[in-house]
């Protein structure tokens, strides 16, 4: 299921100040976050591959390369022994990609926040609209929004912990570290969401991303391998653009080497792979760079204190100016694939 947005209320937590961020353009269209469930998404992608095409629980411990009859093969050596040789190796294996070691990109650094995330769970509904809520203080932030009429998605972003301190890793300590030490202070409504988690769904983790200029002049694929999602781009969540930049990732990838597949007689020509694969990093490398660069800016701003400097920068400017600006870029029409 996809909801369109509502509104979007943001609360100044040391003020009490409610106001309202529009997600509307001036000619009246909606723009803003479209809420999807990520269960039912990768359902609907793995319904259409076919039965035992994936692998759980498969972690790649080493790569190299071959030659075969002038063209190059991707070898993939995986931890439980397996070995697969690969035409074309498409490392989407997350933030700590070991295709993107590979390649020699620059690892992810620590943005200096954490988040806990979560879905809530309604049984008999939780009865609210459809609207963006989001709670906004001196190092903090948090939010939630309805996926569906029994379920809402949640977070809590906060400035990491003093260097040393670990975070939580069990579900049950970490919701009661949120209710004991972090949100208590914050509206019951949230409290609720919170109250309501599903304790399989909590995690809290250090925020990553990569350095924009690594992604624009990095490298980004070499023969036969390229990298999508997370291990090309990791950002901030701050504009919930990770798993929508992936699948833009994917379309254009699909269609560069669709487009090679038709055009070479339903032939996939090994030879043209690192021609077809370095157009589409070419295709992606401005769009993601700026994307993390947003993501981060969007989660400074709304983090980054509670002196009259920083609260006018977001109340003024960024909420009022800026924001929209960001949505716009975020909706991204990349194409179809028409072969």
């Amino acid at each position: 299921m996809i909801r369109n947005p509502g509104k979007n209320y943001v609360t100044d937590l040391d003020t009490g100040e409610v106001q309202e961020v529009s997600l509307t353009e001036a000619n009246g269209d909606a723009v803003g976050p479209r809420s999807v469930h990520r269960k039912a998404l990768l359902e609907a992608l793995a319904d259409e591959l076919s039965v035992h095409s994936i692998r759980f629980s498969s972690k790649i411990s080493a790569i190299e390369t071959q030659q075969h009859e002038g063209s190059s093969i991707a070898i993939v050596h995986m931890e439980n022994g397996t070995v697969i040789k690969a035409k074309v190796l498409i490392g989407c294996d997350g933030v700590h990609s070991v295709v993107s070691r590979w390649l020699g990109l620059r690892e992810p650094v620590f943005s200096g926040r954490s988040a806990v995330r979560g879905l809530a769970v309604y049984p008999q509904g939780h009865g609210l609209e459809q609207n963006v809520r989001q709670y906004v203080g001196s190092g903090r932030r948090a939010g939630f929004v309805p996926l569906t009429d029994k379920e809402i998605y949640w977070f809590f972003s906060v400035i990491s912990p003093a260097k040393g301190t670990s975070l939580a890793e069990d579900p049950e300590d970490i919701q009661k570290e949120l209710l004991e030490n972090y949100v208590k202070d914050l509206p019951p409504i949230y409290l609720d969401v919170v109250q309501h988690a599903d304790l399989s769904t909590l995690t809290w983790a250090p925020l990553m991303f990569r350095y924009p200029w690594n992604v624009v002049f990095g490298n980004l694929s070499k023969q036969n391998i390229t990298v999508a999602g997370d291990a090309m781009h990791p950002m901030t969540p701050d504009l919930a653009q990770g798993g929508c930049s992936a699948l833009e990732d994917a379309v254009i990838l699909g269609r560069h080497i669709g487009t090679s597949f038709v055009q070479n007689g339903q032939v996939l020509v090994l030879k043209k792979m690192s021609e077809v694969l370095g157009k589409y990093v070419e295709e992606r490398r401005w769009r993601v760079a700026l994307l993390i660069t947003w993501s981060y800016i969007s989660g400074w701003v709304q983090q980054g204190g509670s002196g009259w400097g920083m609260k006018f920068l977001r109340d003024a400017i960024f909420y009022k100016f800026l924001f929209l600006k960001m949505v716009k870029y975020v909706n991204y029409d990349c194409g179809k694939l028409d072969f």
